[in-house]
């Protein structure tokens, strides 16, 4: 039985690096270049911890018979599981029976099915870890800019005000201007300057 998650790793350990062609417009390619690698290490090193996570199972397998006949019932359901999707993939008959796998066998592919759950365990929890983290950072800058639009807002409201104010005192100021300019008749002014 071949590990998903192994050729998974092995595919993603034969890419090449992250070129700028890939990259839409605005977005930020050397970040995008700097976590590609990250998440390669990361990979590497949960490859690197399930191995020892496999031999320890292992070893467990042969002392411990309980714990045995049921990682060996796991691998029998996984394997009956997959076959009759294969089969049911290619076309062929699924209610043929399925040889099960001796019991050497199912202890190898329940350490590789056990391996390969603790790693999507780990990766998932990690993404669910950088989601959240993502989401918290993105609710700060919201609220930075609300806060930010609501100075903008108020300096907006008191410069309006203001504005209004200077109008009525404008007008105050330039109505007894007109109400002396109504009184006086033209050119009876003279020589004389009337200051308002």
């Amino acid at each position: 039985m071949v590990c998903g998650c192994s050729i998974l790793l092995k595919k993603l350990a034969e890419t090449t690096p992250y070129t700028h062609t890939h990259v839409p417009a605005g977005v930020c390619a050397p970040m995008i270049e700097m976590i590609l690698p990250v998440f390669k290490l990361g990979a590497l090193a949960l490859k690197s911890i399930c191995k020892p996570i496999g031999k320890r199972i292992k070893k467990e397998a042969g002392s411990n018979p309980n714990f045995r006949q049921s990682i060996i019932n796991l691998a029998q359901a996984n394997h009956r599981l997959s076959t009759n999707i294969q089969r049911q993939i290619y076309g062929q008959a699924t209610n043929a029976k399925i040889r099960p796998l001796n019991e050497e066998k199912a202890v190898q592919a329940a350490a590789d099915l056990l391996g390969e759950i603790f790693i999507f365990t780990v990766a998932g929890l990690g993404i669910t870890f950088e989601v959240q983290r993502s989401s918290r950072s993105e609710a700060r800058k919201e609220a930075a800019r609300k806060e930010e639009l609501e100075v903008i807002r108020r300096r907006q409201d008191d410069l309006e005000r203001q504005l209004e104010d200077l109008k009525q005192t404008l007008a105050q100021q330039t109505r007894p201007m007109a109400v002396l300019s109504l009184r006086l008749p033209s050119g009876s002014i003279g020589n004389r300057t009337i200051y308002a």
